[in-house]
């Protein structure tokens, strides 16, 4: 609720995540970065396991929403580093997404929204449910009211389906199976990456399928044990002057253990294994074609120990092993942390360790001679919750090591690149100041270079910004059966590469900002419950611009021609109505926890 209650996320959790320190926002991706780190640092995982493709197909510059309801999810944690030995493959971030459990009753939804609809149903017995859903979306309505920027000749269309198992096996023990597949088709005229004023059609069709089971239990009182599965088949075909047809595939396997030790300690250890697989057509203008297959076998395993080593002091001591036979190498993570306790609810905390990524597939084209991309945490933070209020600081610094560096002539990558980023994250909450009111303040400032990919030396990446802040303001009028949200997000100017003057990445962007507001009216109709949701994105329709994209040769002028990088349109607006056949409305049980 907190995510969907979020105005400018649209009910996207990457949207949402956008608004807590340590992330940059990316509008021409709608990806998830941090802390200086680039949108594939961040992995996501659902009930431990890891999610190939969180996000939605796109093209370059055409944002993408993640994929997932924040509905199916009972806890969201985000970790902007320093995270526990369980996870690896994340060089920044790890966002790990653990799935609700048994629903409360038998329900029928039906989602009639500006872009599309959906029906779900829901079938809840003493120990089980079952939860089928489909949904369709056609963006052309939309875009006939509402004039974009891109010249699209068929806009966005999606459709797809999701089924839901929740079994209770004992007083501790649940089975939980998740399948969602999709199909998303778009065409628009898109701008010639050579002459940025001239326009190419291209299309872009993708399928996606997504399974996850995992069972949980307490076996003997004594140890809690996890075991799971995910499987992911992705396929994106892009046509346009070229072609290309990549399909993309993992299927995971993971269990852990834990065990308490007396009464102030624990350990933790598992393994998992991962099998990778991406297989990739391209056909030029001229006919000729190129293919890439790429094999992965992936194991890991940790051991963490947690303990209270005096009423105030609290360690985690862990070690995470992993192997890529892809790349013919393996690697050993430490990671360290532990607080202390100042008072009631009030704490210091460091942490450290070490982190390692096998590099995108993409980069592996012309070879797979690479070493593991690594990155080295270090932060310190203070927290304090009392009252209703939070406030968190927390200073970090983030070196990296074996960044993949890239050349225009396509010989092999190398692992030659490096970098770093240090900063203040600044976190504020407050529920109980004002009345049935809910609110936060986030600020980051962020010091990063690095040399990697194609960068001629050391710079700052284009996907960073120097000073990020957001307000976020929720508030509940129960006499009007209405809940109002509000979110101002402010972006200092992001870096780009101007051929036309000296330096790399030289060019600064204009300053970001975004006011948002959105509003929920809860009734009923017909005696179900019913919500109408409406919002706006951008709503004084400040000009974003994210960067600008040149071409290749200079004009008669001497001059690099060049087109700016702006979103399809400078808001966005949604209506949905949302009946919950089942369920009545009573004003009187709803709190502001629940908003």
């Amino acid at each position: 609720l907190d995510i969907a209650l979020t105005a400018s996320a649209t009910a996207d959790i990457a949207g949402a995540i956008a608004t807590l320190p340590g992330t940059v926002r990316n509008g021409e991706s709608g990806q998830i970065l941090v802390r200086g780190g680039a949108a594939y640092e961040t992995r996501t995982f659902i009930d431990g396991l890891y999610v190939q493709n969180p996000y939605n197909s796109s093209v370059p510059n055409v944002p993408a929403r993640n994929r997932f309801s924040p509905f199916l999810f009972k806890g969201v944690q985000f970790s902007t580093g320093g995270y526990s030995a369980e996870y690896g493959q994340a060089l920044s971030s790890a966002l790990i997404l653990n799935s609700d459990d048994l629903p409360a009753q038998t329900t029928t939804g039906l989602s009639l929204m500006s872009v599309g609809g959906g029906l779900a149903h829901t079938q809840r017995w003493e120990r089980s449910s079952l939860a089928v859903s489909a949904n369709y979306s056609d963006l052309s309505p939309y875009f006939w009211i509402v004039p974009q920027t891109i010249d699209w000749i068929t806009a966005p269309q999606s459709g797809g389906g999701e089924l839901v198992f929740r079994h209770q096996t004992s007083e501790t023990g649940m089975v939980k199976a998740y399948a969602a597949v999709n199909r998303s088709d778009m065409e628009m005229q898109y701008p010639d990456p050579f002459e940025p004023q001239k326009t190419v059609p291209l299309r872009l069709l993708a399928d996606n399928v997504y399974l996850n089971a995992s069972y949980r239990d307490i076996w003997n009182e004594q140890w809690a044990v996890f075991a799971g599965a995910a499987y992911t088949h992705n396929r994106d075909r892009i046509a346009t002057d070229f072609s290309n047809d990549a399909v993309q595939q993992s299927a995971q396997f993971r269990f852990t253990a834990t065990r308490a030790w007396g009464e102030n300690a624990k350990i933790k250890f598992g393994a998992e294994y991962l099998r990778g697989r991406f297989d990739e057509l391209y056909r030029d203008g001229t006919g000729q074609s190129f293919g890439t297959l790429l094999d992965e076998h992936y194991s890991a395993g940790f051991v963490e120990a947690d303990a209270l080593v005096s009423p105030k002091i609290a360690l985690r001591a862990g070690l995470r092993a992993e192997h890529s036979a892809l790349l013919g190498r393996a690697n050993v993570a430490p990671r360290l942390s532990a607080a202390y306790l100042l008072g009631k609810n009030e704490q210091i905390a460091l942490a450290a360790g070490q982190f390692y990524q096998t590099p995108e597939y993409a980069l592996m084209r012309f070879g797979t001679d690479l070493r593991f991309e690594r990155a080295t945490h270090v932060m310190v933070n203070y927290q304090r919750i009392r009252g209703g209020h939070t406030f968190r600081v927390e200073a970090y610094h983030k070196t990296y090591g074996d960044l993949v560096k890239t050349s225009a002539d396509f010989s092999p990558a190398n692992n030659g690149g490096s970098g770093y980023a240090r900063g203040v994250d600044v976190f504020f909450r407050d529920r109980t100041a004002i009345r049935n009111g809910d609110y936060w303040v986030a600020y980051s400032f962020l010091d990063t270079r690095r040399d990697y990919r194609d960068f001629p030396g050391e710079a700052v990446p284009t996907f960073a910004a120097v000073h990020n802040a957001s307000v976020v303001y929720k508030q509940w009028f129960p006499k009007l059966n209405m809940a109002f949200g509000a979110t101002y997000a402010f972006q200092s100017p992001r870096p780009y590469h101007d051929p036309n003057r000296p330096g790399f990445n030289a060019g600064r962007t204009p300053a970001y900002h975004d006011l948002s507001i959105n509003a929920s009216y809860l009734t009923n109709i017909g005696g179900h419950f019913t919500i109408l949701y409406v919002s706006a994105t951008n709503l004084p329709g400040f000009r974003q611009v994210y960067g600008y994209q040149f071409g290749a040769e200079p004009d008669a002028d001497g001059l690099f021609p060049a087109r700016a990088i702006v979103p399809p349109a400078k808001r966005f607006l949604f209506v949905g109505l949302f009946i919950n056949f089942g369920k009545k409305y009573r004003a009187n049980e709803v709190t502001t926890d629940d908003l």
